[in-house]
C-alpha cells in the first residue's frame, strides 16, 4: 500500500496588520468584548499572533508603569530636597527673630521636634558671633583669633 506523497502543508495568508488595529484588538480581549479566538477569525489573524501581541502588550505596560514609578520616585527626592532646604530656611530665620526680639517663637508655635531644631540653629547662631545693633540685626562669623 503506498501513499501518495505529501507536499508541505499549505500556510495561510494572512495580512499585515497595523499597530492601532493591534492596539484596538488587544484592547477589546482585555475588556471583554470579543474572545481570542473571536478576534482571530473576525480579523484573519492567527490566535498565537494575538497571543504574542498580548504577551508584548502586557511587558511594555509593565516596563512603563516601571519607569513611570522610578520617575515618580526621583520627583518625590527632589521634593524632599526642596522642602528641607525651605525648612532649614524658615528654621534660621526663626532663630535669627528670636535672638533679635528675645522671644521663644518656636516653643510656641511649633512642635518639639521643629523646635528643638530651632534651638540648635540659635545655639550655633550664637557660636558664629550674631550680634544686634540699633539699626537691625548682623550674622558675621567672629573674627577672634
Amino acid at each position: 500500500m503506498n501513499l501518495p506523497k505529501k507536499g508541505p502543508c499549505p500556510k495561510k495568508e494572512y495580512q499585515k496588520i497595523s499597530y492601532d488595529l493591534k492596539l484596538s484588538i488587544i484592547d477589546k480581549i482585555s475588556n471583554g468584548q470579543i474572545s481570542a479566538n473571536h478576534a482571530a477569525k473576525t480579523y484573519n489573524v492567527s490566535r498565537s499572533s494575538i497571543d504574542y501581541w498580548m504577551k508584548k502588550m502586557l511587558s511594555f505596560e509593565q516596563r512603563s508603569k516601571a519607569m513611570s514609578s522610578k520617575d515618580e520616585i526621583k520627583k518625590l527626592k527632589q521634593r524632599i530636597e526642596e522642602l528641607e532646604f525651605i525648612k532649614n530656611f524658615q528654621q534660621e530665620i526663626i532663630a535669627e527673630v528670636e535672638l533679635e526680639s528675645g522671644i521663644d517663637i518656636a516653643k510656641k508655635s511649633l512642635p518639639g521636634a521643629l523646635a528643638k531644631e530651632v534651638e540648635k540653629k540659635k545655639q550655633d547662631l550664637i557660636k558664629q558671633g550674631f550680634s544686634t545693633n540699633a539699626s537691625g540685626y548682623q550674622n558675621k562669623p567672629s573674627t577672634k583669633k
